[in-house]
C-alpha cells in the first residue's frame, strides 16, 4: 500500500519526499534523488495533518528527527494513515510482549542485586546500569515508546530509575542495611577484639568495596579495624581463611598481626606476611627454583664492607673513578676530602657506607638497568645521572657477584621475578581479599605486586589501612600518593577515616593535626581523643632544660610509665642519659630516633633537637641527583615529609610531650608551635 502526493501538490510542496510505502514492519519514503527507510523500531509517532488544500504525514524518530511527507490528497492520506497506524500499533503490540519478558528479568536481576544482603558496590550499580542499557538497546522498541504499554510501564520506570542510580542512592542504601547490619552482628564487633570496636572502626570492617582505603590516624587502632576484617570476611563467608592475605611491612608486624589473630579469630590458617615473604612465596610455587636471600640484607655491616671494599677498590685502579667520586662528594654533597688517597679515610668510609647503602637500593628497586631507569629520570636530570650511574656500576657488579656466590637473592629481586610470575600466568592468586597494614608506606614496587595479584582476579578487594599523616619513608622509595591518590591507583572505591584515637589527649591532637594539616596536600580527616588534657600536655621548653625536666619527672613519673627521648638522628642522644640509669633510677627512659619510633608509644615523650643549621630540624634538603631522579617527586610545600616526622614524634605520647629546642638557634617550626598556642616554658 503507497501514498503519493499529486502533482500541483508534488510541484508547489518543493519537498524531497513525495511518496511512502507501506512496508512489512516500516515505511520508505522517497522522491525524486531522495530515499527514506524508517524501520518500526525506530518510530516514535505518526502524525496526519491537515493543511489549507492536501494532507501531511509526520514520523518523529529518535533525537528529534522529524521526517514529512506533503502535497497528498487529503481523503487518501486518512485511509493511508488508519491502515498505517493499524499496522504499526499490531506489530507494537506484539512487540511489547517481547520488550515485557527482557525488562521483567531485568528488574528481578537488579532486585536481587539491590536487596541482597551486602554492601552495594559501585560496580554492582555500574554492572546493572550496563546490562540495563544493553536490555533497552536489544529491545524491537524504543525505549521512550515502551511506557504507552500497560505490561512494559512499570517494569521500564523501575529500569530507567536505576539507570540514573546515584552516589547519593547508594550511599543511603548502604548507611541503612550498615546500621542494620551493626546491629545484628552487635556481639561479634563487640568480642572479636579485645575491646569493643567504636562506630567509625565498625563501619570500616564491612564496608564491601572493592577498594578501601582505610585512613588510620594514629592510636586509632588500625590492628584492632584489620583483625575485625578478617574475621568478619570468614564469618559473613564472603572468604575462607586460605583466600585471605594480610600484608605488612615488617616480619616484627606480621608477626605482631598473626598473634592477634591467632588469640581473637582462633584460627592459624590467616597468615599475615611481607611483601618479601609473599614474592619469595609465589617464586617458589611457581617454580622450580627455591631462591634463599642473600644473608646481605639481613647484616648491616657486611653490606657496608662489601660496598667501601668495591668503592675503594675501584678508585685505586682508575684515576677517572676516583675523580668522579671527589667531584660527586665534593660539589654535589658539599663534603671535604683529604687531599691524596681520599678513599683510604675510615671516617669517610664510614660516612659513606649508608648513602652508597641507599643508592644501590634505587637503583635495585627500580631493576638496574640504565636504559628502563633513564626513561623514568626527568629530562633535566638524565645527564648528570648517567654520570652517577657509572660510577655506581662497579658497585652493582660486585652486589650481582656477591649474590651469584650465595646463589641468592635480594629483596628487589624477589620482587621483580614475582610480578614477572604472575604477569606470566605462571601463577594463579588465590586470594580474594588482599589486607594491606601501614599502606602510606608502599613504594611504586610494591603496588606493581598489588596490582599484578589483582589482574590475576577482578574480583579481588584491596583494603588498605592507613595515615599519609605519617608518611615518613620517602628516602627508602615510599611514595605517599599511592595513599592520597589511592582510587586513581587502585580503582573506584570508597574511604573511611577511624576517628578516635585511644593515645593521647584532645590537647596533644589539636596541635599535631593542626600543625600537620598547614599542608594542603595532606587528606583532611578528624580525630577525637578520649581525654581533654590541659594547655601543659604540650609544651616548648629550652635545650639546656632536659636535666631539670628528668629531675622533676622522676618525682611523679612511675616506674611502669615509659618515658621516651625521640631525635631526628642518632648522633643527637643527650650524654646525660649515660647515667640514667643511676642518676634516676626510678625512671624507664628509652631513646630512639624518630623514624625508629613509628609504631611505638608512651606515656611521655621528650623530643630533642628541635633546633636550626646543620643537623637541625627540620632537616635540609641534601638529597643526590641518583635519589632526586629515582625517588617520588618531592612535594613543593616546604618540609612536608619533616612535618610528618615532628607529628609522628609528637603522636607517640599518652600523656604529655616536651619539644625541646635551642633558643640561640631554634627550628622554625619553633615559631610555628608558638603560633599556633603552645605554651613556651623557661623551665619544667
Amino acid at each position: 500500500m503507497e501514498l503519493k502526493a499529486t502533482s500541483l501538490g508534488k510541484h508547489l510542496a518543493q519537498h524531497p519526499y513525495n511518496r511512502v510505502r507501506l512496508l512489512n514492519a516500516g515505511v520508505e519514503v522517497s522522491g525524486e534523488k531522495h530515499e527514506y527507510l524508517i524501520p518500526f523500531n525506530q518510530l516514535l509517532a505518526i502524525k496526519c495533518k491537515r493543511g489549507l488544500v492536501w494532507g501531511e504525514l509526520e514520523f518523529q524518530l529518535h533525537d528529534d528527527k522529524v521526517v514529512r511527507l506533503h502535497g497528498t490528497e487529503w481523503g487518501e492520506t486518512q485511509r493511508f494513515f488508519h491502515y498505517l497506524n493499524q499496522s504499526w500499533q499490531q506489530w507494537s503490540t506484539e512487540m511489547s510482549r517481547v520488550a515485557a519478558g527482557v525488562l521483567d528479568a531485568e528488574v528481578t536481576a537488579i532486585r536481587r542485586c539491590e536487596q541482597q544482603d551486602n554492601w552495594l558496590k559501585r560496580s554492582d550499580i555500574s554492572h546493572w546500569q550496563q546490562t540495563i542499557a544493553q536490555a533497552f538497546a536489544a529491545q524491537p522498541l524504543p525505549e521512550a515508546r515502551l511506557i504507552e504499554f500497560d505490561n512494559c510501564r512499570e517494569a521500564s520506570l523501575y529500569c530507567q530509575q536505576h539507570q540514573d542510580y546515584s552516589n547519593s542512592d547508594r550511599s543511603q542504601r548502604n548507611e541503612a542495611w550498615t546500621e542494620d547490619i551493626l546491629q545484628r552482628y552487635a556481639q561479634f564487633f563487640e568480642h572479636v577484639e579485645s575491646s569493643p570496636l567504636n562506630l567509625s572502626q565498625a563501619k570500616a570492617v564491612v564496608n564491601g568495596e572493592d577498594a578501601v582505603l582505610v585512613l588510620a590516624g594514629a592510636g586509632s587502632g588500625k590492628t584492632s579495624v584489620l583483625v575485625a576484617r578478617a574475621g568478619w570476611l570468614i564469618l559473613r563467608q564472603q572468604a575462607t581463611a586460605d583466600q585471605i592475605l594480610l600484608l605488612a611491612f615488617g616480619r616484627k608486624a606480621a608477626e605482631e598481626m598473626n598473634t592477634r589473630i591467632s588469640e581473637r579469630l582462633h584460627t592459624d590458617q590467616i597468615n599475615a606476611c611481607t611483601f618479601h615473604a609473599l614474592a619469595l612465596q609465589i617464586i617458589r610455587q611457581s617454580s622450580k627454583s627455591n631462591p634463599a636471600i642473600s644473608v646481605l640484607e639481613s647484616d648491616t655491616q657486611a653490606r657496608h664492607r662489601l660496598l667501601i671494599d668495591a668503592w675503594r677498590q675501584q678508585c685505586s685502579e682508575k684515576k677517572s673513578q676516583a675523580n668522579g667520586w671527589r667531584q660527586w662528594l665534593t660539589e654535589e654533597l658539599g663534603w671535604e676530602l683529604p687531599a691524596e688517597n681520599f678513599w683510604q679515610d675510615e671516617s669517610l668510609a664510614r660516612r659513606l657506607a649508608g648513602r652508597l647503602d641507599r643508592w644501590l637500593e634505587l637503583i635495585r628497586m627500580h631493576g638496574g638497568a640504565k636504559a628502563t631507569m633513564l626513561e623514568a629520570v626527568p629530562q633535566d636530570l638524565r645527564t648528570p645521572f648517567e654520570k652517577r650511574y657509572r660510577l655506581m656500576a662497579p658497585l652493582l657488579k660486585a652486589w650481582k657477584s656477591a649474590l651469584k656466590k650465595e646463589s641468592a637473592v635480594d629483596f628487589s629481586g624477589l620482587i621483580h621475578q614475582a610480578i614477572s610470575l604472575l604477569d606470566k600466568g605462571r601463577f594463579i592468586s588465590p586470594w580474594k581479599h588482599i589486607l594491606v597494614d601501614e599502606f602510606q608506606d608502599i613504594s611504586p614496587q610494591r603496588a606493581a605486586l598489588l596490582g599484578a595479584l589483582r589482574r590475576q582476579n577482578s574480583q579481588t578487594t584491596l583494603f588498605a589501612v592507613g595515615d599519609d599523616w605519617q608518611a615518613v619513608y620517602r628516602f627508602s622509595g615510599a611514595d605517599m600518593a599511592l595513599t592520597t591518590a589511592f582510587h586513581h591507583w587502585f580503582g573506584e572505591g570508597d574511604h573511611c577515616v577511624l576517628d578516635t584515637t585511644y593515645r593521647f589527649n584532645q590537647r596533644i591532637g589539636e596541635v599535631a593535626s593542626q600543625f600537620i594539616q598547614c599542608n594542603p596536600g595532606q587528606l583532611k580527616k578528624p580525630l577525637n581523643s578520649l581525654t581533654k588534657g590541659n594547655k601543659k600536655s604540650i609544651v616548648l621548653l629550652p635545650e639546656e632544660q632536659l636535666e631539670a625536666l628528668l629531675d622533676k619527672m622522676s618525682g611523679y613519673v612511675r616506674q611502669d610509665e615509659r618515658v621516651l627521648l625521640l631525635a631526628r638522628y642518632h648522633h643527637l642522644r643527650p650524654q646525660l642519659l649515660d647515667k640514667a640509669a643511676t642518676r634516676w633510677p626510678g625512671l624507664t627512659l628509652d631513646f630512639m630516633t624518630i623514624h625508629a619510633s613509628k609504631g611505638q608509644q608512651a606515656d611521655y615523650v621528650i623530643m630533642v633537637g628541635l633546633n636550626g643549621g646543620k643537623d637541625g630540624f627540620p632537616a635540609g634538603s641534601a638529597e643526590s641527583v641518583i635519589e632526586m631522579a629515582l625517588l617520588p617527586a618531592s612535594e613543593e610545600f616546604a618540609h612536608a615529609e619533616e612535618r610528618r616526622l615532628a607529628y609522628v614524634a609528637m603522636t607517640r605520647a599518652r600523656h604529655q610531650v616536651w619539644l625541646l629546642f635551642d633558643r640561640q638557634n631554634p627550628s622554625v617550626f619553633v615559631a610555628e608551635l608558638s603560633k599556633q598556642g603552645v605554651t613556651q616554658l623557661r623551665k619544667p
